[in-house]
């Protein structure tokens, strides 16, 4: 056996050791696509009967009224950085879905193919189907992933944009009417 054929085996072993583990991330990645997928339907429909964000307005109102040795605006500063830094989580980890989810589809694809090109020199046609279609299907898997977590993260990041600019002009009209309160 030449060196070569020996660095083909161990290639081939280590793809095929990977082989479940991109298995089971694509179905993973599947899985936290659904689960966002819902959450996001789901928020649309509380957005549609709220369009404002009324929990981080009540928090916004509740430091206006706080009473601590902070000053006003470092209050509502820390407000808005910590519920856009919350709209972000979101949305950077379906980004990471529209990375991940096209990556596990071709590994997936291409880890069967190789027993596939096996099974045709074999002769085994069942085999050569078989893997043929597992090879398919995490293609098809994976880009679905990608598609739909990127269709998410755009809505997502337009809402964080949208909540953003909106918290923050309300929050300058409680600087506003502060600042009016303490000049009189």
């Amino acid at each position: 056996m030449t060196s070569l054929n020996g660095l083909r085996l161990i290639l081939h072993g280590i793809a095929d050791l990977l082989a479940w583990p991109v298995m089971i991330g694509l179905l993973l990645a599947a899985a936290v696509t659904l689960v966002a997928l819902g959450g996001t339907l789901r928020l649309a429909l509380v957005r549609r009967r709220q369009p404002r964000p009324a929990s981080a307005i009540e928090r916004l109102d509740q430091a206006r009224q706080g009473s601590t040795d902070d000053p006003l605006s470092l209050r509502l500063e820390h407000i808005l950085m910590d519920t856009e830094q919350r709209a972000w989580r979101s949305v950077s980890r379906l980004r990471l879905l529209v990375r991940i989810g096209p990556a596990l589809g071709l590994m997936g694809t291409l880890i069967p193919m190789a027993h596939a090109l096996q099974g045709l020199a074999e002769g085994q046609m069942p085999a050569l189907a078989g893997n043929m279609v597992t090879a398919f299907a995490a293609t098809v898997l994976g880009l679905a992933i990608s598609v739909v977590a990127y269709l998410l993260a755009t809505t997502q990041e337009r809402w964080a944009r949208r909540d953003g600019a909106e918290l923050a002009l309300y929050a300058e009209r409680l600087l506003a009417r502060d600042n009016e309160g303490s000049h009189e």
